[in-house]
């Protein structure tokens, strides 16, 4: 397998520069090619991520390897109360590992003193842990990011990815907004919505995304997205055996308001540890009530402003 996927690497870069689309010429072409639609792709199999946070050891050579490939810049030098130099997801860090840190209460500093054995020191028991996870764009099956998008820039791919087309995107940050986990970020170089895009030209040419190639642990695996689902609860029956019975899986089945996702986790502890949500909730779901309640309140004003000019008249 692995050197079927060298040798297909291989062989696309040895292939020639790909010529762009034929510029218009001409306004009328212009306009015309502004209300132009392709070609619908022929859909292919649904693949995703699946991301074992278990085995996962912190290394952010997949948040490496996404920058590198996307062309992404690095992020400015900057201390936090952390190892987790990045912090966040954002529009030039599609791809982000957390450190959480599970350690309790902070212990009081001790003094170094001349005579203390180190030896004895790095011997005792520690209390707590680290958890790693590598996060980025759920690719969710109902994304609210592609329902609020009013330009179809934000679209479901062949492959059952989420895409931004920045060619489409006019900045507007509903896509922002709709997002519940905080994905979709706006550059504030060109205005436009920018995340995690599954490495979609790598797809289109049969190579797996970067993370995943770069992970060196196996805790990012793509794959059809059935397969990883079937993998994943095996996964997770053999942690239960080993003892880690809080494992669980992310957004591998449906929610109770909101759609499974094409980039899921197997979890250690409660989804809120990693800032994840244990039940998250589409946007979209509200907007019944959002619009009964503005129904109710246009009508409202315009009986209050048909009282007024009554009595005025009268």
């Amino acid at each position: 397998m692995a050197s079927s996927a060298r040798s297909r690497e291989l062989e696309v870069a040895a292939l020639p520069p790909a010529e762009g689309p034929e510029r218009p010429r001409g306004l009328l072409a212009l306009v015309r090619q502004g209300f132009a639609r392709g070609e619908r792709p022929e859909m292919r199999p649904a693949v995703g991520l699946f991301t074992d946070v278990s085995i996962c050891i912190g290394c952010k050579a997949c948040e490496v390897a996404c920058k590198e490939w996307n062309l992404l810049p690095s992020n400015p030098p900057e201390w936090r109360e952390s190892y987790d130099n990045t912090g966040s997801l954002s529009a030039t860090s599609w791809r982000h590992v957390k450190f959480v840190e599970d350690f309790g209460a902070p212990l009081p500093p001790r003094p170094v003193l001349p005579d203390m054995d180190l030896t004895a020191l790095l011997a005792e028991a520690k209390e707590g842990k680290w958890h790693f996870m590598s996060d980025s764009c759920k690719h969710c099956v109902e994304a609210p990011c592609n329902l609020a998008c009013p330009t179809g820039a934000m679209i479901h791919t062949e492959y059952s990815t989420v895409i931004v087309q920045p060619d489409v995107c006019t900045g507007c940050g509903a896509c922002t907004s709709a997002c519940p986990f905080g994905v979709v970020a706006q550059s504030p170089h060109d205005g436009h919505a920018h995340k995690c895009v599954l490495c979609y030209d790598r797809l289109r040419d049969d190579l797996q995304p970067a993370c995943a190639k770069a992970c060196p642990t196996g805790s990012i695996r793509f794959g059809a997205i059935e397969e990883l689902r079937a993998e994943a609860r095996a996964r997770v029956e053999a942690l239960h055996a080993r003892g880690f019975g809080k494992a669980r899986l992310w957004g591998a089945e449906r929610f109770a308001a909101y759609s499974e996702a094409h980039a899921f986790y197997l979890l250690l502890e409660e989804p809120e540890m990693y800032g994840l949500p244990s039940n998250p909730v589409n946007p979209w779901g509200h907007l019944a009530g959002d619009y009964a309640r503005g129904a109710i309140g246009l009508i409202l004003a315009l009986a209050l402003v048909a009282g007024a000019v009554w009595s005025f008249a009268g």
